[in-house]
């Protein structure tokens, strides 16, 4: 499976973005999906993730619950993250990912297989 994020983009504290992932082949209904970041000079961290099929299992990093929601739609093969609330140490590269094992939702990088390119969320004070 290919993936490409977009919706990123320069954006004030408070403000909201939405991403999208959009995911080739006929089969997304069967990945886990995951979206994670990645600051300068940091690793990559989990943000939030979303089982396969119907998505009703859902998890979220502490630093982002309440704050961000992750959702599919498999009729369009996207997975999306919405971000409300921007804080400026939100400011990363976001990725996402995809997995056929990640059944129940994934957490950490080494569980997926494939990834998107990123698109660069920044967010000003």
């Amino acid at each position: 499976v290919q993936l490409q994020a977009s919706g990123g983009g320069l954006v004030q504290a408070g403000d909201f973005l939405r991403l999208s992932c959009a995911a080739s082949g006929r089969t997304f209904s069967s990945y886990g999906m995951g979206w994670f970041r990645q600051a300068p000079g940091k690793e990559r961290e989990f943000v939030a993730t979303i089982s396969w099929r119907d998505g009703s299992n859902i998890y979220y990093a502490d630093s982002v619950k309440g704050r961000f929601t992750i959702s599919r739609d498999n009729a369009k093969n996207t997975v999306y993250l919405q971000m409300n609330s921007l804080k400026p140490e939100d400011t990363a590269v976001y990725y996402c990912a995809a997995d056929r094992m990640v059944v129940a939702g994934g957490t950490l990088p080494a569980q997926y297989s494939y990834w998107g390119q990123g698109t660069q969320v920044t967010v000003s004070s």
